[in-house]
């Protein structure tokens, strides 16, 4: 079983929106230890590698290799709601400050 925590980069088969297909990307675990208890649910953002893309909700990732990432990446205000068992496996872990920076614009995003 994939361990993660919020704060995790892990890999995971996303299903596009449209229900056209699936492919592997990272994502950013949003959701907390107290909620992965109780559900079978895991809350992740995407990451995307186009770097040059800043809509609203975007973040760059300032450290992207501590993430597990292969290139500058931008972790977006797409947010999901997947099963566990779409974890392929854990990358790395979102730098403190990253996390944090993305918390801000997370919750802009969702006027909390």
């Amino acid at each position: 079983m994939t361990t993660y925590s919020r704060g995790s980069v892990v890999l995971v088969e996303f299903v596009f929106s449209d229900q056209s297909g699936r492919k592997l990307r990272p994502a950013l675990v949003i959701s907390t230890d107290p909620y992965h208890r109780s559900r079978r649910e895991v809350v992740v953002a995407a990451i995307t590698s186009n770097a040059t893309r800043q809509l609203f909700g975007d973040h760059p990732i300032e450290d992207w290799q501590a993430a597990g990432l292969l290139r500058p990446s931008v972790v977006t205000g797409i947010v999901r709601t997947i099963a566990r068992s779409a974890i392929q496996r854990r990358l790395g872990t979102m730098a403190a400050a990253d996390l944090t920076d993305f918390g801000v614009l997370l919750r802009r995003t969702l006027g909390l």
